[in-house]
């Protein structure tokens, strides 16, 4: 097959070494011979920018032995991607709780910590000590921090994808407009006393959800939304294998489309979904009627024990958001719909199909699986850290690192 626009990101004898490392990464050549095919590029030019990729050590020669090579003539080795050669550092914050770790090149979670980490200390306090248990945690991975290539950060807020800074969050007060990127950088040098500036990339926690969920358990699914539901609401969509963020970030909070209830969200207005079928919304009812619960953790909690009270409000909240599901699924014909969060269990879930169901159109219904999380807690973790190597070894991206290396 000779290269095509669109292949490799440039047309035929264009490709750079950042498109021959795409092509082996996801599998579509593995050997010189099919890079020569795919790019059609010569012999030596192929062999030259393989050359530096072996150089920065971002490839190998594949363990499985020689195969036949498509243009004919003696077999040819295998490529990979060398996952070996660095790591990701991964956060994931919540209102009050935070979850970090250190992952492989493919994902793998080598160290993890959770812990408390309230967002109303405000975001030096907080990214400050995302900074300490980075630095732990590669001491119990047993890697040095100059080994780490990039840091993911997953954010209950809307995140403005060319600055990495949150737009108006409602629940992430004094988090608005600041520099988390440098911040999180400065806590990480601080800590660890590697030279330089490590690539830091902050999104939604929902999209980054949605990301790692996507991967990971529905690789095949080209329309695939994710509704995490825990403190607030938020939906993650990935289309064609790339998150949808929007014009500025804001797609996919669905937590503020308004219900017509006049119940005062923490956004400052009224009848927000949020303020009627979120985990937090379900806690104040809780204590209301005099159960101890301040959080959606707090609910996931008491439906863990079975508390007849709290399934009774999580089916109640799942109707409602199922209500407003019924508008996304019918605009979007998504093939999963998955359910996340603090409230994702059986009685949420089925409150969700009662309306969902009923309000949808049945086209829109007919392939839909709806589905809880694969991954759990960690879902936005594995997500996060998918998209630092998404992006650091994007085409265009790594022809930039590899001139910074030298090679």
């Amino acid at each position: 097959m000779t290269g095509r626009p669109g292949r490799t990101g440039r047309g035929v004898g264009q490709a750079g070494a950042g498109d021959l490392l795409a092509l082996v990464r996801t599998g579509r050549a593995t050997t010189r011979g099919a890079l020569q095919q795919a790019t059609g590029l010569s012999r030596a030019t192929v062999g030259q920018r393989l050359d530096r990729l072996f150089r920065a050590g971002w490839l190998r020669e594949g363990a499985g032995g020689p195969v036949d090579s498509p243009l004919g003539g003696r077999p040819s080795i295998t490529l990979e991607f060398d996952d070996a050669h660095a790591v990701v550092l991964a956060a994931d914050l919540d209102t009050r709780h935070a979850r970090a770790a250190v992952l492989t090149l493919t994902g793998e979670i080598l160290a993890e910590h959770s812990g408390p980490a309230v967002l109303e200390d405000g975001p030096d306090a907080v990214l400050g000590e995302l900074g300490a248990w980075f630095a732990d945690l590669l001491e119990k991975a047993g890697h040095r921090a100059d080994e780490v290539c990039g840091i993911g950060l997953a954010v209950p807020g809307p995140v403005d994808s060319e600055t990495g800074r949150v737009v108006q969050p409602p629940i992430m007060p004094g988090w608005d407009g600041y520099d988390i990127r440098g911040r999180l950088a400065r806590a990480f040098t601080e800590r660890t006393g590697v030279p330089g500036t490590v690539p830091v990339l902050v999104d939604n926690d929902a999209n980054l959800m949605a990301y790692g969920e996507q991967r990971t358990a529905h690789p095949d699914c080209t329309a695939f939304v994710l509704v995490k539901v825990s403190t607030g609401i938020g939906a993650g969509v990935v289309v064609d294998g790339a998150i949808f963020r929007g014009v500025d970030g804001g797609a996919g909070d669905i937590g503020h489309i308004r219900i017509g209830s006049d119940a005062l969200c923490r956004c400052g207005s009224y009848g927000c979904l949020a303020a009627v079928a979120s985990g937090g919304a379900v806690a104040r009812r809780l204590a209301e009627s005099g159960v101890p619960a301040a959080s959606g953790s707090d609910v996931r909690d008491l439906l863990a024990a079975g508390h007849p009270g709290a399934a009774a409000l999580a089916r109640e909240a799942g109707r409602q958001v199922g209500d407003v599901l019924a508008t996304v699924v019918t605009l979007l014909n998504p093939g999963v719909l998955m359910i996340a969060g603090d409230l994702a269990g059986t009685p949420f879930v089925t409150g969700v199909r009662e309306l969902l169901y009923q309000r949808a159109l049945p086209r829109s219904t007919a392939r839909l699986e709806v589905v809880t999380s694969h991954l759990g807690e960690r879902a936005g973790l594995i997500g996060a850290a998918a998209s630092v190597v998404e992006h650091l070894y994007a085409p265009e991206r790594a022809e930039e690192r590899l001139v910074a290396l030298g090679v």
